[in-house]
């Protein structure tokens, strides 16, 4: 959510700022709403401090008091009217993009910030990661529909493994790692920025009014939500390890073979709060976790910087890693890592206390909030088609081998 204050103070700057993502039409809405409310507010006032009257009133100002009241009542609906259309446009103004965020609207308009790795190169056509894996489609969609899978055998241990590494490595690098719930309220939805935007994309429990988060990007948010937090304890770094829904709204056709698209799905995610000046070096830092982790198991990969126009409602900025996919030969996305700024903590209301004495002295302010993806499936994708021989087995790299994975992914029988 924006500050409303800076949108009536810097609104021309404000409103170029939100033209970027597609929102200077939301935001003029929101401009005149507010200018409603602010009026509505002041004949409410008005109207109140005219019925109170000191001493016995006379028959006049009996009369008057009368007519007051009836006003008052059509001024008090009008400016319930006036809160409800200011509130719910302000749930859907988007964060404003940085500024060093380039322009664009698709995934084709995003900066490529460097390249890392050699393509690995074959003398036989690659395999897919569905040829190469024990991934059960058939049954996945029989059970649950399309877009469903089994990961079986030794495929289901690997993708195991790489979560564990992953969660390892975090620790390491001063990461809480949480288990959180994967249902979660609306109020959280909305916390995080998604809801109302992304309804189509949620699944919803109707009868417990309930949502299955498409990331636990969501709990991690709510874990302090209306806390106040100690200045000298941030950053506060989290990691969390959940099962993911989404219905993929508006991916008919797209990426229907195999796992990249899916409805469920495994993650390991990173969330920060953080100070506000020291958000943009932080988000840098979970970018370079993220690079640490490609590297490590050695896959080729290209780091991107987000176009406005394609950045989700929460995201002031951010950045992908795309993998080298062999059978595609494309690179395809498997990690994002976004600053949201104070986006989320004001939606959240989670503030940190600065400049105090320690007996609840000094300011308080928003903090700012940052995710990045430290794994997912898609990573396996990548890492099997990267490592396939012609015989159509994996070697697995020696890094995840301690971690339950097999040495060698054995030729898909199916």
């Amino acid at each position: 959510m924006i500050d409303i204050r800076l949108a009536r103070e810097h609104g021309e700057e404000l409103r170029r700022s939100l033209a970027r993502k597609g929102a200077a039409g939301l935001f003029d809405d929101l401009i005149d709403a507010d200018s409603k409310w602010r009026s509505a507010t002041a004949r409410v006032d008005e109207l109140r401090s005219r019925g109170r009257l000191k001493g016995r009133p006379s028959a006049s100002q009996l009369a008057e008091l009368k007519d007051i009241k009836a006003e008052l009542k059509e001024a008090e609906a009008e400016l319930d009217r006036a809160v409800s259309v200011r509130s719910e446009l302000l749930t859907r103004i988007p964060n404003p993009p940085a500024d060093d965020t380039p322009d664009g609207t698709s995934d084709e308009d995003a900066l490529e910030l460097r390249r890392v790795g050699e393509l690995p190169v074959f003398d036989f056509l690659p395999r897919d990661h569905v040829e190469l894996g024990g991934f059960d489609l058939d049954r996945g969609s029989r059970l649950a529909g399309s877009r469903f899978t089994y990961r079986r055998g030794a495929t289901a241990m690997l993708e195991l493994s790489m979560y564990r590494y992953a969660l390892e490595r975090l620790v390491e690098k001063g990461f809480e790692v949480l288990l959180p719930p994967v249902l979660v309220r609306q109020d959280a939805m909305y916390g995080t920025g998604f809801l109302p935007t992304e309804e189509a994309n949620l699944y919803r429990v109707e009868s417990d009014d309930l949502y299955l988060t498409g990331t636990s990007e969501v709990a991690l948010a709510g874990f302090h939500q209306g806390e106040i937090l100690d200045e000298d304890d941030l950053p506060r770094l989290y990691a969390a390890y959940s099962t993911c829904f989404r219905r993929e709204a508006g991916a008919a056709g797209r990426d229907t073979r195999g796992i990249f698209r899916v409805h469920q799905f495994d993650k390991v995610e990173m969330f920060a709060y953080s100070l506000p000046g020291e958000s943009a070096d932080l988000h840098e830092r979970l970018l370079g976790i993220e690079e640490e982790l490609v590297q490590a198991l050695g896959l080729s990969y290209r780091v991107v910087c987000t176009a406005a126009g394609d950045l989700g409602p929460s995201a002031a900025k951010k950045y992908d890693i795309e993998a080298w996919i062999p059978s595609q030969e494309r690179y395809r996305e498997i990690t994002s890592c976004s600053n949201t700024t104070d986006y989320q903590a004001r939606r959240l209301n989670v503030r940190y206390r600065s400049g105090g004495d320690g007996k609840g002295g000094g300011k308080l302010a928003l903090v700012h909030t940052l995710n990045g993806t430290a794994m997912t499936a898609r990573w396996l994708i990548a890492l099997m088609e990267t490592y396939q021989d012609s015989s159509g087995e994996v070697a697995v790299p020696e890094v995840l081998w301690s971690f339950g994975a097999p040495r060698r992914l054995p030729t898909n029988p199916g």
